[in-house]
């Protein structure tokens, strides 16, 4: 008799997809946060599996700082046309001159922190109550410890010592009014997952993920990108040509590339099997800012 065995990457994606269908059931008005970046790329796939021959019960939303790479704009707007998905974009630039927000200056001032402002007015605007996200466990000690389906109260804020418990994967998507829950539906995955269930699946990425000849900004041993208005040159930096890629593509102003010639999936899921470094931990300066630099930003309603 034979027996049915799933893979490790047939897990993760099972889960995934019942993740997210949890999400279409138990909430009203949810949203997929969609950058262009590999992991909510990922996200968009596990949708199509999970919903179509249907459109997607949510929208996809972009928080845009105005500081972005641009393959990866470009590849956001071209895979939500070819989809024929409803794509939402709100930017900060607009939130801080309505807001008169003070923009952050001096070295390796970014606007990442001020998303969190024009997401939560975004949530307002559409009263979305749940916000589906490509975040990770193995990304950072923060995302680490905080669950699945992750409650926000009213300023977007998140409790960590208030989290509700997921046993044989049941999620809680009780909330009050004013509450929503941010979803992590590839929460359990690694970079290393994510990365072979793309070849595996063929999904099509950005080319900033792969080896490129590029102007940088060498500074404190980390390679930025140049970027006229984004990034202030200082004296003690200096102008170099390198052959990198980009392991995660967040803010231009708080994200570095990596050396490599990996100009493949295969040469870059080698890159990646080799490295002992998790990509926010190489690549996100914001990050290193203090031992607790995203807990604080999450308590305060970043995704």
């Amino acid at each position: 008799m034979s027996t049915y065995k799933l893979d490790y990457l047939d897990q993760l994606e099972s889960e995934a997809i019942h993740i997210m269908r949890e999400v279409a059931g138990q909430f009203e008005r949810p949203a997929l946060l969609f950058s262009g970046g590999k992991d909510s790329i990922t996200l968009v796939h596990l949708a199509l599996k999970a919903f179509r021959p249907g459109k997607f019960p949510f929208p996809l939303v972009h928080i845009d700082t105005g500081h972005n790479f641009q393959e990866a704009l470009d590849f956001r707007d071209w895979l939500a046309e070819s989809l024929g998905e409803k794509l939402i974009v709100r930017y900060v630039e607009d939130t801080i001159r309505e807001k008169k927000l003070k923009e952050p200056t001096g070295r390796n001032a970014s606007r990442n922190a001020l998303q969190t402002f024009t997401l939560l007015d975004t949530i307002e605007e559409f009263e979305f109550d749940a916000c589906i996200g490509g975040a990770r466990r193995d990304e950072e000690k923060a995302r680490a410890k905080e669950r699945v389906f992750s409650v926000r109260d009213e300023f977007g804020s998140w409790d960590p010592k208030l989290q509700r418990p997921e046993l044989w994967n049941i999620y809680n998507g009780k909330i009050h009014k004013g509450e929503n829950v941010r979803v992590f539906p590839i929460s359990n995955w690694t970079e290393l997952d994510v990365w072979n269930y793309i070849k595996r699946e063929n999904i099509a990425l950005p080319s900033i993920y792969f080896a490129h000849e590029r102007e940088l900004i060498l500074r404190d041993g980390k390679l930025l990108a140049t970027a006229k208005g984004v990034i202030q040159q200082e004296e003690t930096d200096e102008i170099v040509t390198r052959r990198v890629r980009f392991r995660t593509v967040g803010d231009i102003s708080c994200t570095a590339a990596v050396e490599s010639d990996a100009d493949t999936l295969e040469a870059a899921i080698a890159e990646i099997q080799a490295t002992r470094i998790s990509e926010r931990g190489e690549t996100r300066i914001d990050d290193q800012v203090s031992e607790a630099a995203m807990e604080d930003r999450k308590k305060g309603g970043y995704f």
